[in-house]
């Protein structure tokens, strides 16, 4: 008899609401110690004695946020958890926890939430943050994953939006708009396959872009860099909407309007060939792509000396009046361009 090349694929109401919840979480291990208890009661305890409890949440929306045509679905439990901890990040805190909650329909075997939680572990495993508990529930209209990051600082390292003053530097981590090139690179194949399913398309020249859209990465990183070089950020924010979006956020925060110099952002030779092939011009991808999670933040100008050279930190601006606009200055130039939100809209139809 020959062996059956389909998988068999076990529905979800085979094994209940609560016997899924077992299932899919009884490889999680604890690792922090201000996790008392997690997955399995009433509720999680936690104790951080004497620190600061930090919480942020997003929620992701199939058709809206993510396409399931190509974007595997471990990848989708993988990012879940990054775009939580970023946020986290940018407050200079340290993650810890997660509560992760998902509505699902009928339509996905518990197989695929396998996958969806074999990214999410590893994730965690990545980052050393404890999965402590979340909630399931049936789904009309596909599925769709809320996360609650939790992270702990001391009262006195936390760092808000608000806090640059006039003339501080603006520093970008990383390099920005590979995320939203490496979304039209799968969106421009994805519509290539509705009309020939036999092309199998070769992304290999697309790998750093297409790994910056479908797995990001948080800059836990840059909060342990900062620290060892023994630099507070005045003001900081990630980049989950695009560089002009998030310096306006900072610049209506603080007060304070900010330029930035075009020849300054960061950008990855792969950006710079696939926006020269599509056509746009690649500051634009930085400006408004979005989805990058790089860390945007301002320093004084006299701990300059101490992050000068170091490869993972650009200065690409500076704040300038109270009450004043937000310009690029153009590359080669004396010409301005003023900034404007042009950032991802989940509400659009």
């Amino acid at each position: 008899m020959l062996d059956d090349k389909q998988p068999q694929l076990t529905p979800l109401d085979k094994i209940g609401e609560f016997g899924l919840i077992d299932h899919l979480t009884q490889s999680f291990k604890t690792v922090n110690k201000s996790t008392k208890k997690a997955v399995g009661d009433d509720a999680a305890v936690l104790n951080f004695e004497g620190e600061e409890i930090l919480v942020s949440t997003d929620m992701l929306v199939e058709g809206v946020h993510f396409n399931l045509a190509y974007v595997p679905i471990k990848h989708l439990g993988y990012k879940s958890v990054i775009v939580n901890l970023s946020d986290l990040c940018a407050m200079n805190a340290k993650p810890t926890q997660i509560l992760v909650s998902f509505a699902v329909s009928n339509r996905f075997p518990l197989e695929a939430l396998e996958e969806l939680y074999a990214g999410i572990q590893l994730a965690c495993k990545q980052y050393k943050v404890d999965l402590i508990g979340g909630d399931t529930t049936s789904s009309t209209s596909g599925l769709i994953i809320n996360v609650t990051a939790i992270g702990k600082a001391k009262s006195e390292d936390i760092v808000y939006r608000d806090g640059a003053h006039e003339n501080d530097l603006l520093v970008v981590t990383g390099d920005l708009g590979g995320a939203y090139l490496g979304l039209q690179v799968l969106e421009r194949e994805n519509e290539v396959f509705k009309v020939n399913p036999n092309v199998q398309p070769d992304l290999s020249s697309y790998e750093y872009i297409i790994g910056r859209q479908l797995k990001p990465e948080a800059r836990v990183d840059i909060v342990d860099l900062l620290k060892g070089l023994e630099v507070k950020p005045t003001s900081m924010i990630d980049i989950s909407d695009g560089l002009s979006s998030e310096i306006l956020h900072l610049s209506k925060q603080s007060g304070y309007g900010f330029k930035v110099y075009e020849e300054k952002i960061p950008l990855d030779p792969t950006v710079i060939r696939t926006a020269e092939e599509f056509g746009i011009n690649p500051i634009t991808c930085a400006l408004n792509g979005g989805e990058d999670y790089e860390l945007l933040f301002t320093i004084k100008q006299e701990d300059y000396p101490k992050i000068k050279g170091n490869p993972n930190l650009t200065v690409i601006g500076h704040t300038t009046e109270q009450n004043a606009e937000n310009y690029l200055m153009l590359r080669n130039s004396d010409s301005a361009m003023k900034l404007t939100a042009q950032g991802w809209n989940s509400f659009e139809e």
